[in-house]
């Protein structure tokens, strides 16, 4: 007979078999869905991963295209250096890692950390540093086996063999951007790769880059590399000549020696960039391999910009050269003749204000050539106040002033040449009678750069045919095979009859050779030249006059223009110096294109003799 307490443990023994056996099949099913999730529904995923674990496709960099000058000089290619890398998912423990790396070679820790979490795919390295140094190499070399996941690969890095010359021309590559390669979606770029940021470098980037290639390897539990199982060689990309010479453009960064400013030389038979200085420069080598944040924060904080191409991007009142334009318009419009005398008593009387003459004395009576080879302000007062600024601007604009050059380089500022429309759009105020005068010697609101004024005397030498510039003469493949030739372009002719330009063509001819001419310092012996210099004020004359130039501060004193071209007869250089503040432009930037154009014709006689 069972007792009811034999009754009640049966009983206990039951419900415990019970909540077992459900425990059981529970535990079985969920087994059994998860075998079914990692079998069915990841297994892509997972034969993927195990795959990888044995594995891996690495990336082979293309090697860029080379750049070549106009003769046929290699003056940027790419040499092999070491990078270091690592593969996150072969590290358990990266911060020790990290450590064991960062006691002798010097990486940012937290940047690593950001690009980890911002790959776009698994297995997929990141550099941890660039072109490191042969005792960097023998460091991981011999603690490899304390690095499980890092590893040495070589990688093609650009070399600008001339260094600082030519800088703002060529660029220089950097670390590609999330906003770049966000922008770049459906392009072969990735986090890590470098990009063409400046200069021809941006411009001509889908030119140079080439395409990148891939290695399949096998590979240990550590990610080590144990077979190279198939490789596909990444395609060069192709190759640019130059229309500058290397070496003028040497000696013409040596003429700027001590001194800030731009050069612009420019061939006016078919728009040629020949020699192009940017003064203070950089080192794009310092670039290649991803720029120090020391380097970089003292180049942006430099006062002098040494990152601004002055030749396009500086922005500067043209002065004296612009009388040039003045000198078009006057003629055109018939508001004088090359007969017109007007008398230069020093200055030039408007309502109540005398506007001053540089010449304190005056030039007395004055007609148009010999008021552009002494660069009289009174005859140019007068012409253009007898034209009125819409039609001033309006010839100005015809130079090419007031408008980007379109030369195939990024980055390029238009200048300002004023208007009365432009002055009651921007600025909400009517045009006055003052800022005509003071326009129409290239003051006031008149901005230009160096390479438009290149533009312009190249133009003048010409005959009167715009150009445009071109720093690019060619592309090539790395077997020499033609992929592109680039053209002379011609944007339009100027609005001036032949008869004026060659009234003016004279006038600037006796800039440099009369005795009285402001240009005389850019005289070289047998070669005629034509020229106009240009002293702009960087603030207004009352506030620096009769003060000497060693008195004034540096950043205060006038800036030094300089326009030319040689030789007179069927010119083949065309030349536009800027002297920022370095003065008066006859004595500032004349002597440098003077000796350019002096290094550039005995040059070009050289090869044709």
């Amino acid at each position: 007979k069972i007792t009811g307490q034999e009754r009640n443990f049966s009983e206990a023994i039951k419900g415990r078999i019970l909540v077992f056996t459900i425990f059981v099949i529970i535990s079985f099913s969920i087994l059994i869905l998860r075998l079914w999730y990692l079998q069915v529904v990841r297994s892509d995923e997972l034969r993927s991963m195990a795959e990888n674990n044995r594995m891996r496709v690495l990336p082979l960099k293309a090697y860029r295209g080379k750049i070549f000058d106009k003769n046929k000089n290699e003056i940027i290619n790419s040499r092999p250096s070491f990078n270091l890398s690592l593969t996150p998912e072969d590290v358990k423990d990266m911060d020790r890692v990290l450590s064991i790396i960062s006691s002798k070679i010097e990486i940012d820790r937290e940047k690593i950390k950001r690009e980890i979490k911002e790959r776009s795919a698994q297995f997929q390295p990141i550099t941890l540093k660039r072109d490191i140094h042969w005792d960097e190499v023998a460091f991981v070399e011999e603690h490899i086996i304390d690095l499980p996941g890092v590893f040495l690969d070589i990688e093609p890095i650009r070399n600008y063999l001339y260094g600082e010359t030519a800088s703002h021309i060529f660029g220089y590559l950097g670390e590609i951007t999330k906003i770049q390669l966000d922008r770049l979606k459906n392009s072969e770029y990735r986090l890590g790769d470098f990009i063409g940021q400046y200069g021809i470098e941006k411009s001509y980037e889908s030119i140079l880059k080439g395409k990148r290639g891939s290695k399949y390897v096998e590979v240990d539990a550590t990610g080590r590399e144990l077979n190279v199982l198939k490789r596909i060689e990444p395609d060069f990309g192709f190759n640019l000549y130059l229309t500058i010479d290397v070496e003028l453009q040497k000696e013409a960064e040596g003429l700027f020696q001590g001194k800030n400013g731009a050069l612009v030389a420019i061939d006016p038979r078919n728009g040629n960039i020949l020699a192009m200085v940017s003064k203070p420069s950089f080192d794009p080598n310092l670039f290649a391999g991803g720029v120090s944040k020391i380097y970089w924060s003292n180049l942006v904080s430099d006062v002098y910009k040494p990152l601004h191409n002055r030749a396009i991007q500086g922005q500067y009142p043209p002065g004296s050269v612009f009388k040039i334009v003045t000198a078009a318009a006057g003629l055109e419009e018939d508001v004088i003749t090359p007969s017109t005398i007007i008398d230069c008593p020093g200055y030039f009387k408007l309502g109540k204000k005398n506007y001053r003459c540089w010449k304190k004395g005056g030039h007395g009576r004055m007609d148009l050539r010999n008021a552009l080879i002494q660069s009289c302000d009174v005859f140019f007062y007068t012409v253009g106040f007898r034209l009125g600024i819409d039609r001033l601007s309006r010839y100005a604009f015809g130079f090419g002033l007031g408008n980007t050059t379109d030369i195939d380089l990024e980055g390029e500022k238009s200048g300002l040449i004023p208007t009365s429309e432009w002055k009651e759009r921007m600025r909400g105020e009517p045009w006055i009678p003052g800022e005509t005068i003071s326009a129409s010697i290239g003051q006031g609101f008149n901005l230009v750069t160096p390479i438009q004024l290149a533009n312009m005397i190249a133009a003048i030498a010409n005959g009167g045919t715009i150009l445009k510039p071109r720093v690019v003469s060619k592309i090539e493949t790395t077997d020499g095979n033609l992929v592109r030739e680039m053209k002379p372009n011609i944007q339009r002719k100027l609005a001036v009859t032949q008869e004026n330009l060659d009234i003016i063509k004279d006038a600037l001819h006796g800039v440099v050779h009369d005795l009285r001419g402001t240009g005389r310092a850019s005289h070289i012996p047998g070669i005629e030249v034509a020229g106009k210099t240009g002293t702009a004020q960087v603030i207004k004359m009352k506030e620096i006059e009769d003060r000497r130039d060693e008195d004034i501060p540096f950043e205060f004193r006038d800036h030094g223009w300089f326009v030319a071209f040689a030789p007179f007869e069927n010119p083949i250089i065309a030349v536009s110096v800027l002297a920022e503040h370095g003065g008066h432009g006859g004595s500032a930037a004349a002597p440098i294109a003077g000796k350019l154009m002096k290094s550039y014709m005995e040059r070009s006689k050289g090869k044709t003799s």
